[in-house]
């Protein structure tokens, strides 16, 4: 077993294990987006990052490839991890503003405004549809071409793959393809309707309504904030 401190705790993680399934196992939530169990680590997104060390010799990782190593200090919510996260939400929801998931992660870390120009690209490159394609389709229809700002996901030389049994897994994981509350054609690039978890419905029905449907899609959570 491997010894080291998480958030002042000793904790114990088994050979091979990385800082996030420790963090797991101790019931300690860290966000993640490119993470999937079953699938090959990423590390791509940045929103698992934690602060290992201490004193002035601290560094950020992403949790989900860090290995547990003996005698390791780590922080998982230091203010300088939630700044990056932060920062890579907004990134992120530049791209991709119409995502659920995102939308999501902003009202849960206070992402209140996105100071990037807003692309409409609607793919972040996490890497989750060309995993699953190749690891649990086993078909690789699916892959990263080019670099820097031109890279993307697509077919080879972009014509249709022979590979491609149409099982909608690359969707399925997608979370971009989980369009937000409003829909396609929302005013604003954050919706912040779940900022807060005092449910406004109450006060225009005599029932809570997100117990039946998604958060905001009775609308009356979206109007407080407006």
């Amino acid at each position: 077993m491997i010894a080291f401190r998480m958030n002042g705790l000793e904790v114990k993680a088994e050979e091979g294990w990385t800082v996030l399934e420790t963090a797991k196992f101790y019931g300690l939530e860290i966000p993640t987006l490119c993470h999937h169990e079953g699938l090959t680590e990423f590390g791509g997104c940045r929103l698992c990052l934690v602060e290992i060390g201490e004193g002035l010799r601290t560094k950020l990782v992403s949790s989900c490839t860090y290995p547990a190593e003996e005698g390791l200090i780590v922080r998982t919510d230091t203010n300088r991890v939630w700044t990056a996260r932060r920062m890579m939400i907004e990134l992120m929801l530049s791209v991709a503003p119409g995502s659920k998931v995102l939308q999501d992660l902003a009202s849960k870390f206070g992402v209140t405004k996105v100071r990037f120009t807003l692309r409409n690209e609607e793919c972040i490159l996490c890497g989750l549809c060309v995993r699953i394609c190749a690891e649990q389709m086993d078909a690789k229809a699916i892959g990263f071409q080019q670099r820097g700002h031109k890279r993307k996901i697509s077919t080879p030389f972009d014509m249709r793959s022979e590979e491609c049994r149409l099982c909608g897994a690359c969707m399925y994981i997608c979370p971009v393809c989980q369009l937000r509350c409003q829909g396609l054609n929302a005013d604003t690039a954050l919706c912040n309707g779940c900022l807060t978890m005092d449910p406004s419905c109450l006060d225009h029905y005599d029932d809570l309504q997100c117990w039946m449907y998604d958060a905001g899609r009775c609308g009356t959570c979206v109007r407080e904030k407006t």
